[in-house]
């Protein structure tokens, strides 16, 4: 039997079974993350919140339901960790920031309740950039993350410590949310799967806003199987957020537990602008040994052009302002936030910049025409579509960066979004994978790359996503 301070190194897959089978139970699983939280969370900084109580109740029911023989889901009494930007009902929910300080919702978000439905354990909340601006996890008020291949860089963001924790054992599978990268970035810099689903494919009712036309809240997990069972409990319309399409969920996991492998015929592009001037040759490297893989499991790779792509930062970062400049306006400290709180620097930058291109006189200039050109992105991605099947990049530009690195200059932090706000721009799903190490000072430090399809083909992702994970 495994030892009990390794089961929260296993994967949902692992554990399910192990629950199921009577291997041990929820509550040994559960102490065993709250005894690895004991232990590093010193260092990583990954939680804002610990519920150990309540994960430890809800551990117990579950091991009630399994001792008189009743089915259980398959992430029930599995311990999870939730981005501090999801409502919980009675868990304090802070966005990062401490103008929500000592805010308890009265309701939980609606993937929340979902969640709860099936029995999952929740074991606390993540720390994140405030108010979920920012790349690296340093715009939290309560302390930057630490990434756990090496404490003095970053773990990614906004979703730091969702990643964090999932990647040192803290918790079995966790939730974030992507509005221009932050999940798919944070999985990419800690070697986990990461998934930015369609838009509206997972409701954001009981989210809190950062860019409302682009926020997808998505799963954070260690393989491409745990990323499709957590996508499916995320999944679906919800009548509170009329931006969820009645689109069916398709079944992603497959009868046997296990997604589909799917890579034979698969025609793959691969965008000639993402692997320009700008890309550290490393991970260019690590990125086309991936792509050389997938053409060794029968897929095809085909050179293809995305031209609208070099506006895409400055398209993602007009229309992002103006919706957070707009968003956090409720924070006045009458209807929302304390009074004496105060938005932290890359707040007030976001807020000033999207106020000023929202304002009379520039709308048309700058909001207007960054809408324009979300169109021409948008229809990059359809036309590729029409040749290939899916799209391989990598996630980042560059490896993992030093913790104060960027955090002065902007710009350079915006740049390490550049391969992903595309994809949110046009609404489309994109799945991180895990794609080697790049060895840097004697430490070796995952890189990502990120497979893209076009809308609701999750499935599709999963399919072709496992299919690489297999063969490495």
């Amino acid at each position: 039997m495994l030892h009990l301070m390794n089961l929260c190194d296993l994967t949902i897959t692992e554990a399910h079974e192990g629950l199921k089978h009577k291997k041990f139970s929820s509550r040994e699983l559960t102490l065993s993350c709250l005894k690895r939280i004991e232990e590093v969370e010193d260092d990583l900084n990954a939680f804002i919140t610990v519920t150990a109580e309540g994960a430890l109740t809800k551990a117990d029911e579950v091991d009630q339901k399994i001792a008189v023989g009743e089915e259980i889901s398959p992430l029930a009494g599995i311990p999870m960790a939730i981005k501090d930007i999801f409502c919980t009902k009675d868990i304090e929910t802070t966005a990062g920031s401490n103008i929500l300080k000592g805010f308890i919702p009265p309701y939980d978000a609606t993937v929340i309740k979902k969640f709860k439905a099936q029995n999952v354990v929740i074991i606390g909340k993540t720390n994140c950039d405030a108010f979920a601006h920012g790349s690296s996890g340093e715009n939290s008020d309560f302390g930057p993350t630490k990434n756990p291949y090496d404490l003095e860089r970053v773990p990614g963001g906004s979703s730091s410590g969702s990643a964090a924790a999932v990647a040192s054992g803290e918790s079995v599978f966790a939730i974030g949310t992507d509005t221009g990268g932050s999940t798919r970035l944070p999985a990419g810099f800690c070697n986990l799967v990461g998934l930015k689903p369609t838009y509206g494919r997972v409701s954001r009712y009981g989210v809190i806003a950062m860019a409302s036309s682009l926020d997808s809240p998505g799963p954070i997990a260690k393989t491409v199987t745990d990323c499709a069972f957590v996508t499916q409990a995320m999944a679906g319309h919800d009548p509170l957020d009329s931006t969820t399409p009645d689109v069916p969920v398709p079944d992603y996991v497959g009868r046997d537990g296990a997604c589909p492998v799917s890579t034979e015929k698969i025609k793959i592009g691969v965008p000639k602008e993402y692997f320009q001037e700008g890309i550290e040759p490393d991970v260019e490297k690590l990125v086309k040994r991936a792509i050389q893989k997938f053409e060794e499991l029968g897929a095809k790779a085909v050179e293809i052009s995305l031209p609208h792509t070099k506006y895409g930062v400055a398209t993602y970062a007009l229309t992002c302002h103006s919706e957070v400049s707009s968003n956090l306006a409720r924070y006045d400290g009458i209807r929302f936030g304390h009074q004496r709180g105060s938005f932290g620097d890359e707040a007030k930058r976001r807020i000033m910049l999207g106020t000023f291109a929202l304002s009379s006189g520039y709308y048309d200039q700058y909001y207007q025409k960054a809408q324009k050109v979300r169109t021409l992105i948008k229809r990059d991605f359809d036309e590729a579509f029409k040749k290939v099947d899916v799209i391989v990049t990598p996630t980042s530009p560059g490896v993992l960066f030093k913790l104060g690195e960027k955090i002065d200059d902007p710009l350079k932090m915006y740049l390490s979004d550049i391969f992903m706000v595309s994809v949110n721009l046009a609404g489309i799903p994109a799945l991180n994978l895990p794609c080697g190490f790049v060895k840097t000072s004697g430490k070796k430090l995952p890189v990502g790359m990120q497979i893209i399809g076009p809308q609701f083909s999750e499935s599709l992702l999963f399919r072709v996503g496992r299919g690489y994970e297999q063969s490495s």
